[in-house]
């Protein structure tokens, strides 16, 4: 039976129905307002497309039912899903813009802190749904829009990267603008954090028009350019189907794999080596599962009010895949923590790259775009661990690629022994350093890796220091480097093209 949780305040007009399932009501209102996101989308395609309805409307509708699901989900805590996008436009308002980003970022920051402290003091370690979630979603929004605004107000084009010339915006939006931006229900509860450009390209019809002519795949019709707008059925179909497969594996062996599980004596005492990270890698992705249904069905949602449209493939079928937060297959077959990180939370990684590792020296861009990131998660000590692991093990794992791959690139049988030797030490190492992130506590977190005898750890240290000492760097041959240190290696493609394409994300970068 579902249990009541005091801290939640969103609707409990659905209790019963949650209780029939078998769920927590604010689960139940979060799928409910998905659905009805999902139908309320196609609105944007049809009565509301631009060609019949002003950009205001588009803007006005999209704002409305935003509020309106924020505070079916989140009853009075809605409040802050204004609260924090309002300070921001002060700020953008009424500072200049040479400085205006950084506060932007500082106000956010400390706002979306507050809410986790809050959280973190009266609902501890719960995983009820909250408005940190859709605040989340909003910092990386009006920050973005934040240092897209000082790149066009402030810097000369010679000054800007492509991406930044691309995003730079030189007029500061009206308030309906800005807030139909920052609350607008496609992607308010899980995302994905489009840029602002974007938003109002789909918001004025161009967003067809800027696919086709980045790819130029612009038809004419004498001499006249046509733009098609592809249905997004078989997209949105096919990504709702992948949620519900994936919230059913959730659900069906989640009580076997709990994470909680992790803290039990006999598990942590009696249990070898192998079955600890064998279970922690089936922890973790059973939690995965949660994720994958909420950023499937968000994209899902987003593609049926037009909002993903990424031109066309070799063969002419519509790509739907601009702004998808997750590639699992790119995760789940990955050959390299790195591929990993890129294939997951696509559009956080995305906004960390271009807020912080592309604007501050390289020698502590790794730092500090991890240093965000926890900070921007919360302040649950897991997430701490599990960030200064990720920034250990990149270096180490970036270390013994540079020091031995080149061994394993002479020969087809080398390379697919080496890519399955990774593939399986990503999986073990992703688990290994993941589950603090979801345990959320320190001290469980730490016992468990000294019963495990802190064994990634070590060898991590080992891959930073002693095995470039006693193993010469391999020369790699350029052919050898252009296969690529791809997401899932040509072994695996070959097997797994059939049953889904690689996202692409066609950000302009």
């Amino acid at each position: 039976m579902a249990m009541e949780n005091n801290y939640y305040d969103g609707s409990r007009i659905f209790s019963r129905l949650a209780e029939y399932v078998g769920v927590e009501v604010d689960q139940a209102n979060f799928v409910i307002s998905q659905f009805v996101a999902l139908a309320l989308a196609s609105l944007f395609r049809t009565v509301l497309h631009p060609s019949k309805t002003k950009s205001g409307t588009r803007h006005g509708f999209g704002l409305i039912f935003g509020l309106f699901i924020g505070y079916f989900c989140f009853g009075m805590q809605a409040i802050h899903l204004a609260g924090l996008p309002a300070l921001c436009y002060i700020v953008i308002r009424t500072t200049s813009p040479d400085i205006m980003q950084r506060l932007v970022l500082a106000v956010a920051l400390l706002y979306l802190s507050c809410i986790h402290l809050h959280r973190q003091i009266y609902d501890y370690a719960s995983y009820t749904l909250d408005i940190s979630g859709p605040l989340m979603i909003i910092t990386q929004k009006v920050t973005s829009l934040a240092f897209c605004l000082h790149d066009g107000l402030t810097k000369n084009d010679s000054d800007l990267s492509k991406t930044q010339q691309f995003y730079a915006i030189k007029k500061i939006p009206s308030a309906l603008e800005y807030f139909s931006y920052a609350l607008q229900f496609p992607s308010l509860m899980a995302g994905p954090a489009l840029y602002y450009k974007d938003y109002i390209d789909f918001i004025d019809g161009n967003n067809f028009l800027s696919a086709q002519s980045s790819s130029n795949q612009m038809a004419t019709q004498n001499g006249n350019r046509m733009v098609f707008e592809p249905s997004a059925k078989r997209a949105v179909a096919k990504k709702v189907v992948m949620a519900m497969i994936s919230v059913v594996i959730f659900v069906k062996f989640i009580p076997s794999y709990s994470i909680q599980g992790v803290k039990d004596d006999d598990f942590v005492q009696k249990s070898s080596l192998l079955y600890k990270l064998f279970y922690l890698h089936m922890a973790t992705f059973l939690v995965r599962c949660k994720y994958y249904f909420a950023w499937l069905f968000a994209d899902a949602i987003c593609n049926n009010s037009g909002i993903g449209f990424n031109g066309f493939d070799n063969k002419g079928n519509p790509n739907w895949n601009k702004f998808s937060n997750i590639s699992i297959i790119g995760f789940e077959f990955s050959t390299s923590l790195r591929s990993s990180i890129e294939s997951w939370n696509i559009g956080t990684n995305i906004w960390l790259r271009r807020v912080v590792y592309d604007r501050v020296d390289k020698k502590y861009a790794t730092v500090l775009t991890y240093g965000l990131s926890a900070l921007w998660h919360g302040f649950y000590p897991g997430y701490y661990v599990t960030f200064a692991n990720g920034a250990l093990f990149t270096f180490a794992a970036r270390n013994m690629r540079r020091t031995i791959r080149g061994y394993f690139t002479k020969t087809s049988e080398l390379k697919l022994f080496y890519d399955i030797v990774t593939f399986a030490t990503t999986k073990f190492v992703m688990a290994y350093i993941t589950f603090t992130f979801v345990l959320l506590e320190f001290w469980a977190g730490l016992r468990l890796y000294v019963h495990m005898y802190m064994c990634l750890h070590i060898l991590a240290l080992l891959a930073l220091f002693v095995v470039p000492r006693v193993i010469p760097r391999a020369q790699v041959s350029f052919a050898s480097t252009a296969t690529g240190t791809g997401t899932v290696t040509e072994s695996f493609t070959n097997v797994l093209k059939t049953a889904s394409r690689p996202i692409s994300n066609n950000h302009h970068d």
